[in-house]
């Protein structure tokens, strides 16, 4: 391997998770680990096994990752076990992971304060549990947390834990900044130090934001010569957030010259998914984010304008377009064409550039956007707009009207009971159809109504199912009246994902406009026929 090649690790789905209002489901869980394995990151942290329902969940189902390495995050065996009779480590060490992360502790204060056990227990618990840790995987790590507070207070004691990992058989050392406090300039300076004890090759870095300094630190520690890097995208994490790896990838390959897992092309899909992350999580995508942010690129009338136009370098430190982004002049709006025939090509969709209709759909997308609408947390239905743009989506069935009642009361046993029943008028196929159906809760209703019909036509939807919903508000101020965008995400039997939006005031119809796009969209992919469109 070169020494220009850093290793990338995610850990988005355990640090992430603990950023304060997160809650990933494992449905969340496997769509991310998915995007991040075809984007081309190293390693994928999938959690804690045996910590919580969720990661165990995870791991029981694991993602089938293609260019990543999944890891399994767990601590040293406990003082007074041995590493092969500690319940928590063997959870650890039983998922199907192929990779093993393990932290422990280095600073002399944490273990005898917070672990309660003499420093030379300590290391003994790192080097039992990394050696055993070895025997059940080629690839371990050792994630030596609070390791620059611990050596600044006990250098000595500090570098003897990372040895007893590595002379363990640990694959990489990781030197972290838990609690974000250290600057670039300590960091560089500690991990040049540290290289005289363990390689380059074999260390990493991870550092939280407590200082705003954690994508800094990070690049410090490259130039060191550490050659792992752990973060999250978009920087989630609690407190202050990690090293945002979204900001990280392109600093190191188009700043820097480093090598990471990411092609080029792969590097043109940062900016969707930085976005599909925060739509993935109801949240509102950081405008002034580096790189990816809508105002990354964003030039307003005037002389910056006019400057770009004639010259972008003059106020664009890279093009756009590397990072999937895009130029946006805020007074003419200007852009938007080279973003939709880049998703035109992922969703296998053959159009010339020139095609009259290719700038009809950017001035559809950006009315769309404009009325609440996001297409990077919602591909399949960007995919249907582009193709019904094209004429080229079958009239499946037409929705004539349809009627959601919910029923709230107490039983004869005092009992408080809720129901839906959706009643639904569809024309499919030239005939009339109407069904009703009850469900626990007005969408489910609805889309068992709509099943009613549908699934005796077109046998294609037999294996839809739907895996999550999400309720966003667009217009908090409006307080009940505001306007709703609903996310859904569906899957099939082949394991095939794919997410859905709608927009409106009214959350029901919100609901069934991104139910409608979803059952459309599965038709339309597995060549569903029509005989009267």
């Amino acid at each position: 391997m070169s020494d220009k090649r850093v290793t990338l690790y995610d850990s988005t789905l355990r640090d992430g998770a603990q950023t304060q209002g997160i809650d990933f489901s494992p449905a969340d869980k496997e769509l991310i680990a998915h995007e991040l394995d075809a984007i081309g990151i190293d390693y994928i942290e999938g959690g804690w096994p045996g910590a919580n329902a969720t990661d165990d969940a995870f791991f029981a189902n694991p993602p089938e990752l293609k260019r990543a390495r999944l890891t399994a995050f767990g601590m040293t065996r406990r003082a007074g076990r041995s590493a092969d009779n500690d319940p928590s480590l063997t959870a650890v060490l039983s998922s199907p992971a192929k990779t093993i992360c393990i932290f422990g502790k280095t600073w002399d204060f944490q273990a005898e304060i917070a672990l309660g056990v003499d420093l030379e227990e300590n290391i003994k618990m790192i080097a039992d549990t990394i050696e055993h840790a070895c025997t059940k995987s080629d690839d371990v790590m050792f994630d030596a947390e609070h390791f620059f507070d611990g050596y600044k207070a006990n250098k000595d004691y500090a570098v003897n834990c990372l040895k007893a990992a590595y002379d363990a058989g640990a694959h990489w050392v990781v030197l972290c900044d838990t609690n974000g406090g250290t600057l670039p300039d300590e960091i560089e300076r500690i991990v040049t130090e540290i290289t005289q004890h363990i390689p380059g090759s074999n260390l990493g870095i991870h550092c939280h934001d407590d200082t705003g300094n954690a994508v800094a630190n990070s690049l410090a520690a490259v130039r060191a010569g550490a050659r792992q890097i752990q973060g999250t995208l978009n920087g989630l994490g609690e407190r202050c957030g990690n090293a945002n790896l979204v900001t990280l990838i392109p600093t190191l390959q188009l700043k820097m010259g480093y090598e990471t897992g990411l092609t080029d092309d792969d590097l043109t899909r940062l900016t969707h998914l930085s976005r599909m992350l925060d739509e993935r999580l109801n949240r509102q995508p950081n405008r002034s984010a580096p790189y990816v942010g809508e105002s990354a690129f964003a030039h307003k009338g005037g002389v910056h304008a006019s400057a770009v136009e004639k010259n972008p370098a003059t106020y664009e430190h890279i093009e756009p377009e590397k990072i999937g982004n895009r130029r946006h002049i805020v007074v003419s709006d200007q852009s938007g064409r080279s973003n939709i025939l880049a998703r035109f090509r992922e969703a296998g969709i053959d159009i010339d550039p020139k095609d009259k209709r290719v700038a009809k759909l950017v001035e559809t997308v950006k009315e769309q956007e404009f009325n609440g609408y996001a297409y990077d947390g919602a591909e399949a239905s960007f995919e249907l707009l582009a193709r019904r743009a094209l004429g080229a989506v079958p009239d499946y069935f037409h929705c004539t009207s349809f009627k959601v009642l919910d029923e709230r009361r107490w039983n004869e046993n005092g009992d408080l009971v809720t129901s839906s029943e959706a009643t639904v008028k569809l024309d499919v196929q030239g005939e009339s159809h109407m069904a009703v159906a009850e469900g626990n809760g007005p969408v489910n209703a609805l889309d068992a109504a709509i099943r009613k019909v549908l699934s005796g036509i077109y046998p294609q939807l037999e294996d839809l199912r739907l895996v999550d919903y999400k309720v966003r508000i667009l217009t908090p101020g409006a307080g009940t009246r505001a306007v709703t965008r609903v996310m859904i995400e569906s899957a099939d039997k082949n394991g095939e994902h794919w997410s859905t939006v709608g927009v409106s005031a009214n959350i029901i119809d919100a609901s069934y406009n991104a139910l409608r796009d979803s059952i459309i969209y599965k038709l339309h992919r597995d060549g569903a026929v029509d005989s009267h469109s």
